[in-house]
């Protein structure tokens, strides 16, 4: 099983589905975008390299949020030419640049790419289910090639803002380092830093789940609490810069103690002598066995009682 968090840029939670091993990290990270319930507006995803793809990079454009992943292999990554006959251009950048794009094969399957997109948003159709149907392998049918291409630009386009703008490349990693905290406070207060979900049971596994994002949504509203009353006081008003308040996250768990609090007085006696002489008594006293009348009285008490029943 896979659970594919979402979480905002400050720590909250907003959409954690549980997934098979076997499905589309892409396809995941787009259902949240599309199916987590909350009122706040995405605009932009963050994520991994294995997160994104040309048709993500495609839809994701068509659905009106820009992805914005972290490539771990940049020096791996080619540009794509915005027009064809003009070889010579950009001789600084030749070495990584590949064909232009084909915009042909764009334009005739623009229906039939905003039919797919709406179908993604109205969930009349599985999200993974739609991006495994478009991969690079499936060159015969033209939907696929017109997102590829469109997917292609696209990333062309997020290449070139990463490498250029030292603020887009911040912002990535910052919001990823996010994602890492809430990972590491999920291992924490999951089950006592158990950090494992023994069932195979899926109803129980999303159970476990929902149950995590309920309890880390309190942890980070009691730290928000905190906090704001923290900064409430003069003297961390004029202390604290604006790097130092940029800085500031609610979700933090050192203070948490998974296993409770055992208070240890070593002044004090427990209370046990008493109880283990009374304890010794009563077990001799119950060891002794009880004496027995002799035969023909029991018999006699034995018909008594029949009698009496009648």
């Amino acid at each position: 099983m896979m659970i594919y968090g979402h979480v905002d840029r400050k720590a909250a939670c907003i959409y954690s589905p549980l997934k098979t091993c076997t499905s589309s990290e892409g396809a995941a990270m787009i259902e949240g975008v599309l199916r987590h319930c909350t009122a706040m507006e995405v605009d932009r995803q963050y994520g991994d390299s294995h997160g994104q793809s040309a048709v993500a990079f495609a839809f994701c454009h068509l659905l009106g949020f820009q992805l914005l992943p972290r490539l771990q292999a940049i020096h791996k990554q080619r540009l794509y030419r915005p027009e064809a006959g003009h070889p010579e251009a950009y001789p600084t950048l030749q070495p990584i640049l590949r064909r232009p794009i084909n915009w042909h094969l764009v334009a005739p399957e623009y229906d039939n790419m905003i039919k797919y997109s709406t179908a993604l948003r109205l969930g009349t159709a599985d999200t993974d289910a739609i991006l495994r149907r478009f991969t690079r392998h499936n060159v015969q049918h033209p939907p696929s090639t017109a997102l590829l291409e469109r997917g292609k630009a696209r990333r062309t386009i997020f290449l070139c803002r990463y490498l250029r703008l030292r603020e887009l490349r911040r912002e990535i990693h910052e919001g990823l380092n996010v994602v890492e905290t809430w990972h590491s406070a999920n291992d924490c207060i999951l089950f006592g830093k158990g950090g494992e979900i023994a069932t195979n049971r899926r109803e129980d596994q999303e159970l476990s789940m929902l149950t995590l994002h309920l309890l880390q949504n309190a942890l980070v509203y009691i730290n928000t609490r905190m906090l704001q009353r923290v900064l409430s006081e003069t003297a961390w008003v004029t202390r604290l810069t604006m790097e130092d308040l940029r800085a500031l996250t609610p979700l933090i768990y050192a203070h948490v103690s998974p296993y409770g609090h055992f208070l240890l007085d070593m002044l004090t006696r427990l209370a046990i002598d008493l109880s283990l002489a009374t304890g010794l008594g009563s077990a001799t006293a119950s060891s002794t066995p009880e004496r027995q009348p002799p035969t023909h009285i029991r018999r006699r008490r034995a018909k008594a009682q029949q009698l009496a029943l009648f």
